[in-house]
């Protein structure tokens, strides 16, 4: 079975609702490592051992498609780009709160309640990519994730860990957060602002401003020479492969 095939087959599978039969099949089909129809009836993941679980519980689907979207990176098939990509569109657009077209996520994208992100369109997620969802996250449309970056929606109480408070991250149109930057709580990035390489961004970020430091500051404008949303080419591979 070829790769088209696969993917065919796959979405098939997904569309249809992902169950116990259906989990074991999508693997085989990543030609990942088999598990038992006991063990998957029975597994549970490290997101619904976490209290805001109570609030987010995981569907028996949800908790398959989560599984297989970690577990995928430990298959060779991960490697293959033109399996990869498509085949985690796949995912998350059910694993998703939302999910626009074009999305491409490279690999070890990991989250905690995919169930609790918003996801436009064109958007392109790298390698390495932590998204803490509890508090919810919404990325808006041609948003660039680099390596590494980190989105954070929690804190702990200093006197008592059992309390937390959650504030969601918005992430608007035409940003960049740039590879290794941390984005804390309550943060909104606006439309076409540029966090720098590493910063740790506290507080909202003006549109078309670059913040770099830590903590993040603004540094200057972003020079976009006069072009604006679409002029900008947020194109994430050559020739646009994958946003056609």
């Amino acid at each position: 079975m070829n790769i088209q095939e696969r993917l065919l087959a796959i979405g098939q599978i997904v569309d249809a609702g992902v169950d116990t039969e259906g989990c074991t099949r999508i693997l085989e089909l990543i030609e990942a490592p088999l598990v038992s129809t006991e063990i998957l009836e029975e597994l549970k993941l490290y997101s619904e051992y976490l209290p805001k679980a109570r609030e987010l519980p995981f569907t028996p689907e949800q908790r398959y498609l989560h599984f297989i979207w970690d577990i995928f990176d430990k298959s060779p098939m991960s490697e293959a780009v033109n399996f990869a990509v498509p085949f985690r569109r796949i995912l998350a657009k059910r694993l998703f709160k939302k999910c626009g077209k074009n999305f491409i996520a490279e690999e070890n994208v990991r989250f905690n309640f995919g169930q609790n992100i918003e996801v436009g369109d064109d958007v392109f997620i790298n390698r390495g990519v932590y998204l803490d969802a509890k508090g919810g996250i919404v990325i808006g449309n041609f948003v660039g994730l680099a390596e590494g970056a980190e989105i954070y929606t929690h804190n702990h109480s200093e006197s008592d860990n059992t309390k937390k408070e959650y504030s969601r991250v918005v992430i608007k149109d035409f940003a960049m957060i740039a590879a290794h930057a941390m984005i804390l709580p309550g943060v909104t990035v606006n439309e076409q602002a540029i966090v720098a390489a590493k910063a740790l961004v506290t507080k909202d970020v003006e549109p078309n401003m670059v913040v770099a430091g830590i903590p993040a500051k603004v540094v200057r404008e972003r020079r976009t020479n006069g072009k604006k949303r679409e002029e900008l080419n947020h194109i994430w591979f050559y020739d646009a492969a994958f946003q056609k």
